[in-house]
């Protein structure tokens, strides 16, 4: 499986933007595809995730009502769409895939993305 995610970039408080992951490798079915991130000096955290097959979808509490993770399948790529956003989202944002809201439970990680929120 390899995850190549790209859009990162830099914005200001307040702002939008979407990252995106691209899949290769397998079928997903029984999976979902998540976003992490990392903020310098801390640990990487859910963000949110949505079930290949069904699209259902889950956020950390941080995400509600900013953020939307999204799929296409027939693009094999997934989303996250991010408004308003604040100093505090500024991380890497990682892709994955697997299941749950554990780092544990995600065998396949892409790069990384670079998300910067100047305020």
């Amino acid at each position: 499986v390899q995850l190549q995610a790209s859009g990162g970039g830099l914005v200001q408080a307040g702002g939008s933007l979407r990252v995106s992951c691209a899949a290769s490798g397998r079928t997903f079915s029984g999976y979902a595809m998540a976003w992490f991130r990392q903020a310098p000096g801390k640990e990487r955290e859910f963000v949110a995730s949505v079930w290949w097959s069904s699209g259902m979808t889950y956020y950390a509490d941080s995400a509600k009502g900013r953020f939307t993770i999204s799929r296409d399948t027939t693009k094999n790529t997934a989303y996250l769409q991010m408004n308003s956003l604040k100093s505090e989202d500024t991380a890497i944002y990682y892709c994955a895939v697997g299941r749950g809201r554990e780092r544990t439970g995600y065998d396949y990680w892409g790069q990384g993305t670079q998300v910067t929120v100047s305020s």
